[in-house]
Protein backbone atom coordinates (compact mmCIF):
# COMPACT_ATOMS: atom_id res chain seq x y z
CA UNK A 1 0.00 0.00 0.00
CA UNK A 2 1.10 3.58 -0.61
CA UNK A 3 1.53 6.16 2.09
CA UNK A 4 -2.06 7.28 1.61
CA UNK A 5 -3.48 3.74 1.69
CA UNK A 6 -4.09 3.26 -2.03
CA UNK A 7 -2.84 -0.01 -3.58
CA UNK A 8 -0.01 0.68 -6.00
CA UNK A 9 -1.87 -1.04 -8.83
CA UNK A 10 -4.62 1.57 -8.46
CA UNK A 11 -2.23 4.52 -8.80
CA UNK A 12 -1.26 6.14 -12.09
CA UNK A 13 2.26 6.00 -13.51
CA UNK A 14 2.80 9.62 -12.53
CA UNK A 15 1.62 9.01 -8.94
CA UNK A 16 3.92 6.03 -8.54
CA UNK A 17 6.93 7.84 -9.93
CA UNK A 18 6.30 10.96 -7.84
CA UNK A 19 6.07 8.80 -4.71
CA UNK A 20 9.28 6.97 -5.53
CA UNK A 21 11.11 10.20 -6.35
CA UNK A 22 9.97 11.78 -3.07
CA UNK A 23 11.03 8.58 -1.23
CA UNK A 24 7.55 8.14 0.24
CA UNK A 25 8.10 4.43 -0.37
CA UNK A 26 10.79 2.28 -1.95
CA UNK A 27 10.33 0.31 -5.15
CA UNK A 28 10.94 -2.90 -3.19
CA UNK A 29 8.20 -2.01 -0.70
CA UNK A 30 5.86 -1.20 -3.56
CA UNK A 31 6.67 -4.43 -5.41
CA UNK A 32 6.18 -6.64 -2.37
CA UNK A 33 2.87 -4.92 -1.59
CA UNK A 34 1.70 -5.25 -5.19
CA UNK A 35 2.51 -8.97 -5.22
CA UNK A 36 0.53 -9.45 -1.99
CA UNK A 37 -2.49 -7.69 -3.50
CA UNK A 38 -2.32 -9.89 -6.60
CA UNK A 39 -2.04 -13.07 -4.55
CA UNK A 40 -5.11 -12.03 -2.55
CA UNK A 41 -7.34 -10.69 -5.31
CA UNK A 42 -6.45 -12.89 -8.25
CA UNK A 43 -8.06 -15.93 -6.64
CA UNK A 44 -11.39 -14.53 -7.86
CA UNK A 45 -10.26 -13.21 -11.24
CA UNK A 46 -7.50 -15.57 -12.47
CA UNK A 47 -5.78 -12.92 -14.56
CA UNK A 48 -2.27 -14.21 -13.83
CA UNK A 49 -0.75 -17.51 -14.94
CA UNK A 50 2.63 -16.89 -13.34
CA UNK A 51 4.07 -14.33 -10.93
CA UNK A 52 7.65 -13.27 -11.71
CA UNK A 53 8.60 -12.45 -8.13
CA UNK A 54 12.37 -12.90 -8.51
CA UNK A 55 12.63 -10.72 -11.62
CA UNK A 56 10.37 -8.07 -10.08
CA UNK A 57 12.34 -7.79 -6.85
CA UNK A 58 15.64 -7.69 -8.74
CA UNK A 59 14.39 -4.78 -10.87
CA UNK A 60 13.01 -3.03 -7.78
CA UNK A 61 16.25 -3.37 -5.85
CA UNK A 62 18.25 -2.03 -8.79
CA UNK A 63 15.99 1.03 -9.03
CA UNK A 64 16.17 1.66 -5.28
CA UNK A 65 19.95 1.56 -5.45
CA UNK A 66 19.94 4.04 -8.33
CA UNK A 67 17.59 6.36 -6.44
CA UNK A 68 19.83 6.30 -3.37
CA UNK A 69 22.97 7.04 -5.40
CA UNK A 70 21.86 9.31 -8.25
CA UNK A 71 18.24 10.23 -7.62
CA UNK A 72 15.17 9.02 -9.49
CA UNK A 73 15.99 7.85 -13.06
CA UNK A 74 14.31 9.25 -16.17
CA UNK A 75 12.86 6.07 -17.67
CA UNK A 76 9.31 6.43 -18.98
CA UNK A 77 8.17 3.47 -16.87
CA UNK A 78 10.72 3.60 -14.05
CA UNK A 79 9.31 1.76 -11.04
CA UNK A 80 5.96 0.97 -12.68
CA UNK A 81 4.47 -2.50 -11.98
CA UNK A 82 3.58 -4.25 -15.23
CA UNK A 83 2.22 -7.55 -16.55
CA UNK A 84 2.53 -9.26 -19.93
CA UNK A 85 0.18 -11.37 -21.98
CA UNK A 86 1.44 -14.95 -21.96
CA UNK A 87 2.29 -15.01 -25.66
CA UNK A 88 5.23 -12.66 -24.94
CA UNK A 89 8.57 -14.25 -24.18
CA UNK A 90 10.33 -13.19 -20.99
CA UNK A 91 13.54 -15.06 -20.36
CA UNK A 92 13.26 -17.62 -17.57
CA UNK A 93 9.45 -17.58 -17.42
CA UNK A 94 6.89 -19.93 -18.87
CA UNK A 95 5.36 -18.70 -22.12
CA UNK A 96 2.38 -20.97 -22.57
CA UNK A 97 -0.04 -19.01 -24.78
CA UNK A 98 -2.59 -20.56 -22.38
CA UNK A 99 -2.16 -23.87 -24.20
CA UNK A 100 -1.34 -27.36 -22.98
CA UNK A 101 0.93 -27.53 -26.02
CA UNK A 102 3.36 -25.09 -24.35
CA UNK A 103 2.63 -25.78 -20.67
CA UNK A 104 6.26 -26.69 -19.94
CA UNK A 105 7.96 -24.23 -22.30
CA UNK A 106 10.41 -21.82 -20.62
CA UNK A 107 11.49 -18.77 -22.61
CA UNK A 108 15.19 -18.70 -23.52
CA UNK A 109 14.99 -15.02 -24.54
CA UNK A 110 12.90 -11.87 -24.10
CA UNK A 111 10.53 -10.29 -26.64
CA UNK A 112 11.61 -6.85 -27.84
CA UNK A 113 8.47 -5.12 -26.55
CA UNK A 114 8.98 -6.64 -23.10
CA UNK A 115 12.68 -5.80 -23.12
CA UNK A 116 11.88 -2.18 -23.98
CA UNK A 117 9.56 -1.84 -20.98
CA UNK A 118 12.26 -3.30 -18.74
CA UNK A 119 14.83 -0.90 -20.20
CA UNK A 120 12.38 1.91 -19.41
CA UNK A 121 12.35 0.73 -15.79
CA UNK A 122 9.13 -1.30 -15.56
CA UNK A 123 8.85 -3.88 -12.77
CA UNK A 124 7.68 -7.22 -14.29
CA UNK A 125 5.07 -8.78 -12.00
CA UNK A 126 3.93 -11.67 -14.14
CA UNK A 127 2.39 -13.33 -17.18
CA UNK A 128 -1.30 -12.90 -17.92
CA UNK A 129 -4.04 -15.28 -19.04
CA UNK A 130 -5.41 -15.28 -22.59
CA UNK A 131 -7.42 -17.30 -25.07
CA UNK A 132 -5.33 -20.22 -26.28
CA UNK A 133 -2.87 -18.92 -28.90
CA UNK A 134 -5.05 -15.76 -28.97
CA UNK A 135 -7.91 -17.70 -30.61
CA UNK A 136 -11.00 -16.27 -28.97
CA UNK A 137 -12.95 -13.26 -27.72
CA UNK A 138 -13.67 -14.27 -24.12
CA UNK A 139 -10.58 -15.94 -22.56
CA UNK A 140 -12.77 -19.03 -22.20
CA UNK A 141 -10.48 -21.09 -24.46
CA UNK A 142 -7.51 -20.91 -22.05
CA UNK A 143 -6.30 -24.40 -21.15
CA UNK A 144 -5.74 -23.17 -17.58
CA UNK A 145 -9.21 -21.82 -16.89
CA UNK A 146 -10.98 -18.59 -17.81
CA UNK A 147 -10.37 -15.10 -16.48
CA UNK A 148 -13.34 -13.38 -14.82
CA UNK A 149 -14.48 -9.83 -15.47
CA UNK A 150 -13.82 -7.71 -12.32
CA UNK A 151 -17.09 -5.81 -12.89
CA UNK A 152 -19.11 -9.04 -12.72
CA UNK A 153 -17.35 -12.32 -11.96
CA UNK A 154 -20.04 -14.23 -13.83
CA UNK A 155 -19.10 -12.52 -17.08
CA UNK A 156 -16.15 -12.77 -19.46
CA UNK A 157 -13.46 -10.08 -19.62
CA UNK A 158 -13.27 -10.33 -23.40
CA UNK A 159 -10.37 -11.76 -25.33
CA UNK A 160 -7.98 -12.78 -26.33
CA UNK A 161 -6.10 -10.42 -23.95
CA UNK A 162 -8.62 -10.95 -21.16
CA UNK A 163 -6.06 -11.34 -18.38
CA UNK A 164 -4.26 -8.14 -19.38
CA UNK A 165 -7.50 -6.14 -19.31
CA UNK A 166 -8.88 -7.69 -16.11
CA UNK A 167 -5.66 -7.14 -14.12
CA UNK A 168 -5.79 -3.41 -14.87
CA UNK A 169 -9.56 -3.16 -14.30
CA UNK A 170 -9.20 -4.81 -10.88
CA UNK A 171 -6.43 -2.43 -9.85
CA UNK A 172 -3.77 -5.12 -9.61
CA UNK A 173 -1.64 -3.30 -12.18
CA UNK A 174 -1.58 0.27 -13.51
CA UNK A 175 -0.58 -0.92 -17.00
CA UNK A 176 -0.14 -4.16 -18.93
CA UNK A 177 0.65 -5.36 -22.44
CA UNK A 178 -1.66 -7.30 -24.71
CA UNK A 179 -1.71 -8.22 -28.39
CA UNK A 180 -4.39 -7.54 -30.97
CA UNK A 181 -4.95 -9.60 -34.14
CA UNK A 182 -8.61 -8.80 -34.75
CA UNK A 183 -9.71 -6.84 -31.68
CA UNK A 184 -7.98 -8.63 -28.82
CA UNK A 185 -6.96 -5.41 -27.07
CA UNK A 186 -9.91 -3.16 -27.89
CA UNK A 187 -12.77 -5.60 -27.18
CA UNK A 188 -11.56 -6.65 -23.68
CA UNK A 189 -10.73 -3.01 -22.92
CA UNK A 190 -14.37 -2.18 -23.66
CA UNK A 191 -15.70 -5.11 -21.61
CA UNK A 192 -13.50 -4.23 -18.60
CA UNK A 193 -13.83 -0.44 -18.81
CA UNK A 194 -10.17 0.44 -19.38
CA UNK A 195 -8.07 2.13 -22.07
CA UNK A 196 -6.72 -0.29 -24.70
CA UNK A 197 -4.49 0.72 -27.62
CA UNK A 198 -3.68 -1.24 -30.78
CA UNK A 199 -0.94 0.78 -32.49
CA UNK A 200 -0.54 1.02 -36.24
CA UNK A 201 0.99 -2.19 -37.61
CA UNK A 202 4.76 -1.78 -37.62
CA UNK A 203 4.99 0.66 -34.72
CA UNK A 204 5.86 -2.07 -32.20
CA UNK A 205 8.22 -4.98 -32.83
CA UNK A 206 6.62 -8.41 -32.97
CA UNK A 207 9.90 -10.20 -32.28
CA UNK A 208 9.44 -12.62 -29.40
CA UNK A 209 5.63 -12.70 -29.65
CA UNK A 210 4.24 -16.16 -30.40
CA UNK A 211 2.60 -15.45 -33.73
CA UNK A 212 -1.07 -15.96 -34.58
CA UNK A 213 -1.39 -13.92 -37.78
CA UNK A 214 1.93 -12.36 -38.71
CA UNK A 215 0.42 -9.70 -40.96
CA UNK A 216 -2.27 -8.84 -38.39
CA UNK A 217 -0.69 -9.05 -34.90
CA UNK A 218 0.29 -5.92 -33.00
CA UNK A 219 1.25 -5.32 -29.37
CA UNK A 220 -0.25 -2.50 -27.31
CA UNK A 221 -0.97 -1.28 -23.77
CA UNK A 222 -3.87 -1.44 -21.34
CA UNK A 223 -4.15 1.38 -18.80
CA UNK A 224 -6.67 3.37 -16.80
CA UNK A 225 -5.53 6.76 -18.10
CA UNK A 226 -4.69 7.94 -21.60
CA UNK A 227 -1.41 9.42 -20.35
CA UNK A 228 -0.34 6.06 -18.91
CA UNK A 229 -1.13 4.35 -22.23
CA UNK A 230 0.84 7.04 -24.08
CA UNK A 231 3.83 6.55 -21.77
CA UNK A 232 3.84 2.82 -22.52
CA UNK A 233 3.62 3.64 -26.22
CA UNK A 234 6.67 5.88 -25.86
CA UNK A 235 8.55 2.95 -24.35
CA UNK A 236 7.61 0.15 -26.76
CA UNK A 237 7.39 1.83 -30.18
CA UNK A 238 10.31 2.01 -32.59
CA UNK A 239 12.30 0.07 -35.14
CA UNK A 240 13.80 -3.30 -34.27
CA UNK A 241 16.40 -4.99 -36.52
CA UNK A 242 14.91 -8.31 -35.45
CA UNK A 243 11.51 -7.44 -37.02
CA UNK A 244 11.67 -6.26 -40.62
CA UNK A 245 8.10 -4.92 -40.46
CA UNK A 246 8.88 -2.50 -37.62
CA UNK A 247 9.25 1.17 -38.44
CA UNK A 248 11.40 4.03 -37.02
CA UNK A 249 8.92 5.83 -34.72
CA UNK A 250 10.17 8.71 -32.57
CA UNK A 251 6.86 10.33 -31.59
CA UNK A 252 6.22 11.54 -28.05
CA UNK A 253 2.66 10.31 -27.63
CA UNK A 254 2.09 12.49 -24.58
CA UNK A 255 2.91 15.74 -26.40
CA UNK A 256 -0.58 16.68 -27.67
CA UNK A 257 -2.80 15.18 -24.99
CA UNK A 258 -3.69 18.62 -23.65
CA UNK A 259 -4.56 20.25 -26.96
CA UNK A 260 -8.25 19.34 -27.03
CA UNK A 261 -10.21 18.57 -30.18
CA UNK A 262 -11.15 22.04 -31.38
CA UNK A 263 -10.86 22.04 -35.17
CA UNK A 264 -10.31 18.27 -35.44
CA UNK A 265 -12.34 16.40 -38.04
CA UNK A 266 -13.92 13.24 -36.64
CA UNK A 267 -15.78 10.79 -38.82
CA UNK A 268 -18.77 8.55 -38.06
CA UNK A 269 -19.52 5.48 -40.21
CA UNK A 270 -23.35 5.23 -40.58
CA UNK A 271 -23.16 1.53 -41.51
CA UNK A 272 -21.62 0.76 -38.11
CA UNK A 273 -24.53 2.38 -36.32
CA UNK A 274 -27.01 0.30 -38.30
CA UNK A 275 -25.12 -2.98 -37.95
CA UNK A 276 -27.12 -6.01 -36.90
CA UNK A 277 -26.21 -7.01 -33.36
CA UNK A 278 -25.27 -3.54 -32.10
CA UNK A 279 -27.02 -3.04 -28.77
CA UNK A 280 -29.09 0.06 -28.10
CA UNK A 281 -26.97 1.09 -25.08
CA UNK A 282 -23.71 0.89 -27.05
CA UNK A 283 -25.20 2.96 -29.86
CA UNK A 284 -26.51 5.51 -27.35
CA UNK A 285 -23.07 5.88 -25.77
CA UNK A 286 -21.41 6.30 -29.17
CA UNK A 287 -23.87 9.00 -30.24
CA UNK A 288 -23.46 10.73 -26.87
CA UNK A 289 -19.66 10.72 -27.23
CA UNK A 290 -19.92 12.18 -30.73
CA UNK A 291 -22.18 14.97 -29.47
CA UNK A 292 -19.83 15.81 -26.60
CA UNK A 293 -16.83 15.93 -28.94
CA UNK A 294 -18.77 18.25 -31.22
CA UNK A 295 -19.56 20.48 -28.25
CA UNK A 296 -15.82 20.51 -27.47
CA UNK A 297 -15.10 21.97 -30.91
CA UNK A 298 -14.64 18.96 -33.18
CA UNK A 299 -16.24 18.80 -36.62
CA UNK A 300 -18.32 15.60 -36.91
CA UNK A 301 -19.12 14.22 -40.34
CA UNK A 302 -20.22 10.97 -41.92
CA UNK A 303 -17.79 8.85 -43.93
CA UNK A 304 -18.23 5.63 -45.83
CA UNK A 305 -16.22 2.40 -45.65
CA UNK A 306 -17.92 0.49 -48.48
CA UNK A 307 -16.01 -2.77 -48.03
CA UNK A 308 -15.93 -2.94 -44.22
CA UNK A 309 -18.87 -5.36 -44.28
CA UNK A 310 -16.59 -7.93 -45.93
CA UNK A 311 -13.92 -7.65 -43.22
CA UNK A 312 -15.03 -10.62 -41.11
CA UNK A 313 -15.22 -12.89 -44.14
CA UNK A 314 -11.75 -11.85 -45.29
CA UNK A 315 -10.30 -12.09 -41.77
CA UNK A 316 -11.52 -15.66 -41.26
CA UNK A 317 -9.68 -16.65 -44.39
CA UNK A 318 -6.45 -14.71 -43.80
CA UNK A 319 -6.27 -15.38 -40.05
CA UNK A 320 -6.62 -19.18 -40.13
CA UNK A 321 -4.22 -19.43 -43.06
CA UNK A 322 -1.54 -17.55 -41.16
CA UNK A 323 -2.34 -19.46 -37.95
CA UNK A 324 -2.01 -22.80 -39.76
CA UNK A 325 1.41 -21.77 -41.02
CA UNK A 326 2.59 -20.39 -37.68
CA UNK A 327 1.37 -23.33 -35.59
CA UNK A 328 3.05 -25.91 -37.83
CA UNK A 329 6.24 -25.44 -35.74
CA UNK A 330 4.61 -27.10 -32.72
CA UNK A 331 5.46 -30.64 -33.82
CA UNK A 332 6.32 -32.31 -30.45
CA UNK A 333 9.89 -32.81 -31.66
CA UNK A 334 11.57 -29.42 -31.43
CA UNK A 335 9.26 -28.14 -28.69
CA UNK A 336 5.69 -28.48 -27.55
CA UNK A 337 3.75 -31.24 -25.84
CA UNK A 338 4.98 -34.73 -26.74
CA UNK A 339 2.53 -37.59 -26.26
CA UNK A 340 4.43 -40.58 -24.85
CA UNK A 341 4.49 -44.22 -25.93
CA UNK A 342 4.53 -43.91 -29.72
CA UNK A 343 6.82 -46.03 -31.88
CA UNK A 344 6.72 -43.92 -35.02
CA UNK A 345 6.96 -40.20 -35.70
CA UNK A 346 3.65 -39.95 -37.55
CA UNK A 347 1.48 -41.26 -34.72
CA UNK A 348 3.44 -39.25 -32.14
CA UNK A 349 2.96 -36.08 -34.19
CA UNK A 350 -0.78 -36.61 -34.65
CA UNK A 351 -1.49 -37.54 -31.03
CA UNK A 352 0.64 -34.71 -29.61
CA UNK A 353 -1.07 -32.05 -31.68
CA UNK A 354 -4.55 -33.54 -31.09
CA UNK A 355 -4.04 -33.48 -27.30
CA UNK A 356 -1.84 -30.39 -27.06
CA UNK A 357 -4.17 -28.04 -28.93
CA UNK A 358 -7.64 -27.16 -27.65
CA UNK A 359 -10.85 -27.27 -29.74
CA UNK A 360 -10.66 -23.69 -31.08
CA UNK A 361 -6.99 -24.05 -32.03
CA UNK A 362 -7.74 -27.32 -33.85
CA UNK A 363 -10.68 -25.68 -35.60
CA UNK A 364 -8.52 -22.86 -36.96
CA UNK A 365 -5.68 -25.19 -37.94
CA UNK A 366 -8.05 -27.38 -39.94
CA UNK A 367 -9.70 -24.37 -41.54
CA UNK A 368 -6.33 -22.90 -42.51
CA UNK A 369 -5.19 -26.25 -43.90
CA UNK A 370 -8.30 -26.46 -46.05
CA UNK A 371 -8.07 -22.87 -47.28
CA UNK A 372 -4.46 -23.32 -48.36
CA UNK A 373 -5.05 -26.64 -50.13
CA UNK A 374 -4.81 -27.04 -53.88
CA UNK A 375 -7.92 -25.88 -55.71
CA UNK A 376 -9.21 -23.95 -52.72
CA UNK A 377 -6.35 -21.48 -52.35
CA UNK A 378 -7.31 -19.58 -55.49
CA UNK A 379 -11.00 -19.62 -54.59
CA UNK A 380 -10.67 -18.05 -51.12
CA UNK A 381 -7.18 -16.82 -50.23
CA UNK A 382 -6.61 -14.66 -53.31
CA UNK A 383 -10.06 -12.98 -53.10
CA UNK A 384 -9.48 -12.34 -49.37
CA UNK A 385 -6.24 -10.55 -50.20
CA UNK A 386 -8.07 -8.51 -52.82
CA UNK A 387 -10.70 -7.55 -50.23
CA UNK A 388 -7.86 -6.56 -47.93
CA UNK A 389 -6.61 -4.12 -50.56
CA UNK A 390 -10.09 -2.64 -50.94
CA UNK A 391 -10.55 -2.21 -47.18
CA UNK A 392 -7.14 -0.56 -46.88
CA UNK A 393 -8.05 1.83 -49.68
CA UNK A 394 -11.37 2.62 -47.99
CA UNK A 395 -9.52 3.80 -44.89
CA UNK A 396 -7.04 5.77 -46.96
CA UNK A 397 -9.93 7.52 -48.70
CA UNK A 398 -11.78 8.19 -45.44
CA UNK A 399 -8.75 9.85 -43.89
CA UNK A 400 -8.56 12.32 -46.74
CA UNK A 401 -11.46 14.15 -45.07
CA UNK A 402 -11.14 13.30 -41.35
CA UNK A 403 -8.38 13.06 -38.73
CA UNK A 404 -9.94 10.25 -36.71
CA UNK A 405 -12.92 7.89 -36.82
CA UNK A 406 -15.33 7.19 -33.95
CA UNK A 407 -16.91 3.72 -33.90
CA UNK A 408 -18.12 1.04 -31.48
CA UNK A 409 -15.41 -1.10 -29.86
CA UNK A 410 -17.76 -4.05 -29.37
CA UNK A 411 -21.40 -4.62 -30.31
CA UNK A 412 -22.46 -5.18 -26.69
CA UNK A 413 -21.25 -5.24 -23.10
CA UNK A 414 -19.60 -8.27 -21.50
CA UNK A 415 -21.60 -11.48 -21.84
CA UNK A 416 -21.97 -14.32 -19.33
CA UNK A 417 -19.77 -17.41 -19.35
CA UNK A 418 -21.20 -20.01 -21.71
CA UNK A 419 -23.71 -17.56 -23.17
CA UNK A 420 -22.18 -17.74 -26.66
CA UNK A 421 -21.53 -21.36 -27.65
CA UNK A 422 -21.61 -20.97 -31.45
CA UNK A 423 -18.08 -20.14 -32.75
CA UNK A 424 -19.52 -18.12 -35.63
CA UNK A 425 -21.52 -15.98 -33.20
CA UNK A 426 -18.41 -15.53 -31.03
CA UNK A 427 -16.49 -14.27 -34.07
CA UNK A 428 -19.01 -11.41 -34.38
CA UNK A 429 -17.70 -9.98 -31.09
CA UNK A 430 -14.94 -8.42 -33.19
CA UNK A 431 -17.19 -7.13 -35.97
CA UNK A 432 -16.10 -3.50 -35.49
CA UNK A 433 -12.41 -4.11 -34.80
CA UNK A 434 -11.27 -6.59 -37.44
CA UNK A 435 -11.16 -4.22 -40.42
CA UNK A 436 -8.30 -2.11 -39.06
CA UNK A 437 -6.14 -5.16 -38.41
CA UNK A 438 -6.66 -5.98 -42.06
CA UNK A 439 -5.79 -2.40 -43.09
CA UNK A 440 -3.07 -1.94 -40.46
CA UNK A 441 -4.34 1.35 -39.01
CA UNK A 442 -4.13 2.20 -35.33
CA UNK A 443 -7.18 1.92 -33.09
CA UNK A 444 -8.03 2.12 -29.42
CA UNK A 445 -10.94 1.66 -27.04
CA UNK A 446 -11.79 4.47 -24.63
CA UNK A 447 -14.25 3.93 -21.75
CA UNK A 448 -17.27 6.25 -21.75
CA UNK A 449 -19.15 5.06 -18.71
CA UNK A 450 -21.59 2.19 -18.23
CA UNK A 451 -24.60 1.05 -20.19
CA UNK A 452 -28.07 2.22 -19.22
CA UNK A 453 -29.45 -1.32 -19.42
CA UNK A 454 -26.66 -3.51 -18.05
CA UNK A 455 -24.66 -1.15 -15.84
CA UNK A 456 -21.50 -2.62 -17.39
CA UNK A 457 -18.61 -0.72 -19.00
CA UNK A 458 -18.81 0.48 -22.61
CA UNK A 459 -15.93 1.69 -24.73
CA UNK A 460 -15.92 3.63 -27.98
CA UNK A 461 -13.32 2.93 -30.62
CA UNK A 462 -11.07 5.62 -32.08
CA UNK A 463 -9.34 4.85 -35.38
CA UNK A 464 -6.48 6.88 -36.84
CA UNK A 465 -4.58 7.17 -40.12
CA UNK A 466 -1.57 4.87 -40.34
CA UNK A 467 1.29 6.15 -38.14
CA UNK A 468 -0.81 9.04 -36.85
CA UNK A 469 -1.65 7.35 -33.54
CA UNK A 470 -1.25 10.66 -31.74
CA UNK A 471 -4.55 11.72 -33.38
CA UNK A 472 -6.62 9.08 -31.58
CA UNK A 473 -4.78 9.61 -28.29
CA UNK A 474 -5.59 13.32 -28.49
CA UNK A 475 -9.29 12.58 -28.98
CA UNK A 476 -9.16 9.98 -26.21
CA UNK A 477 -7.67 12.56 -23.85
CA UNK A 478 -10.63 14.85 -24.55
CA UNK A 479 -13.08 12.03 -23.85
CA UNK A 480 -11.21 11.38 -20.61
CA UNK A 481 -11.70 15.02 -19.61
CA UNK A 482 -15.41 14.65 -20.33
CA UNK A 483 -16.05 11.22 -18.78
CA UNK A 484 -13.18 10.94 -16.30
CA UNK A 485 -10.42 8.37 -16.29
CA UNK A 486 -11.20 4.67 -16.16
CA UNK A 487 -12.28 3.47 -12.75
CA UNK A 488 -11.18 0.39 -10.88
CA UNK A 489 -14.06 -2.10 -10.86
CA UNK A 490 -16.25 -1.20 -7.86
CA UNK A 491 -15.70 -4.45 -5.94
CA UNK A 492 -11.93 -4.01 -6.09
CA UNK A 493 -11.58 -0.33 -5.16
CA UNK A 494 -9.14 0.47 -2.35
CA UNK A 495 -10.62 -0.08 1.08
CA UNK A 496 -13.65 -2.04 -0.13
Amino acid sequence: MSAVGTPFGQMSVRQIQEGLAAKEFSCQEMTEAALRVIEAEDKEIHAFLELTRTAALAQAQALDQQVSQDGFPGGALAGVPMGYKDNMNLEGTHTTCSSAMLESYVSPYTATCVAKTLEAGAVPLGKLNMDEFAFGSSTETSAFGPTHNPWDLGRVPGGSSGGSAAAVAAGMLPVSLGSDTGGSIRQPASFCGVVGVKPTYGMVSRYGIVAFGSSLDQVGPFARTVEDAALVMNAICGQDPLDCTSQPIQTDFTANLGEGVKGMRIGIVPAFLEAQGLSAEVRQKLEEAAKKLEEAGAHISEVELPNAKAAISAYYVLGPCEAFSNLARFDSVRYGYCDPGHKDLGSQYEASRAKGFGPEARRRIMLGSYLLSAGVYEQYYYPAQQVRTLITQDYTNAFQSVDCLLAPSAPRTAFKFGEIADPAEMYLSDMFTISINIAGNGGMSMPVGVGADTGLPIGVQLICPAFKDENMLRVAAELERIYGSAQVAPSFKAGE
